[in-house]
């Protein structure tokens, strides 16, 4: 027997002085460079910003995550998500929060918005096609584990091809990890607009195929409107 669920989910805002901000976007987008820049211009103007990244490596989830992404074990999908969930738990309790509360600037390379991403992505390869009813359905399972979690004042999603994605990633030292390969980035990227598309109130879309000083730029121009 089918039955019919649907519900309506709001999300914890920020209640601190500090400011939440969050980059999303595939591998290879230029998240890393700009999360750097954007602090480094708060500290030049007298401000206090830290930066921190998702999933951690903090504790043994987040060494157990990131063996699964360097392809070190194999864990299920479902199974893999509960570990985010646990990981961003720890990492909103004892970093983010406190950060937040003391008035501090906190900057992330990504936050719960990639595990909708990805786990739409791991449903896909697991069930080899899903209907937009399958897809927000995973949205929605995803985002009910994070409802009780502070939403960013602002994200940026910092959208590149998966062919610029690749190239940029081909000349970084670091090992290939398991979603980084072409196909997996141009699916997790079509993610991200069906994401952008639900959540167009939540998410800015920044163009990542410019020059970084350009997009630098457009950047501090939406940190202006919430500083």
């Amino acid at each position: 027997m089918k039955y019919h669920v649907e519900f309506d989910i709001d999300f914890r805002r920020n209640p601190y002085k500090g400011i939440y901000i969050a980059f999303e976007g595939i591998d290879g987008s230029g998240k890393t460079t700009l999360v750097k820049r954007l602090k480094d211009d708060f500290e030049e103007k007298g401000r206090k910003a830290v930066l921190t990244k998702e999933p951690t490596r903090k504790d043994q989830i987040g060494t157990l995550i990131h063996e699964f992404l360097q392809n070190k074990i194999k864990i299920p999908s479902t199974a893999f998500q509960y570990l985010f969930v646990a990981d961003r738990v720890v990492h909103m309790e004892t970093s983010v929060e406190p950060f937040l509360r003391d008035g501090k600037i906190v900057i992330t390379d990504r936050c719960f918005w990639s595990s909708v991403v990805y786990g739409i992505l791991d449903k896909i390869e697991d069930a080899k096609a899903l209907s937009n009813n399958e897809m927000l359905l995973t949205a929605q399972s995803i985002l009910s584990m994070y409802h009780q979690f502070i939403v960013p004042d602002i994200t940026f999603y910092i959208k590149v091809s998966e062919e610029t994605a690749i190239k940029r990633l081909l000349k970084m030292s670091k090992k290939k990890e398991y979603y980084e390969t072409k196909e997996k980035l141009k699916k997790i990227k079509e993610g991200y607009d069906w994401l952008v598309n639900k959540f167009s109130n939540e998410i800015t879309v920044i163009d990542g195929e410019q020059s970084i000083e350009d997009v630098s730029e457009q950047i501090l121009k939406h940190v202006a409107s919430i500083k």
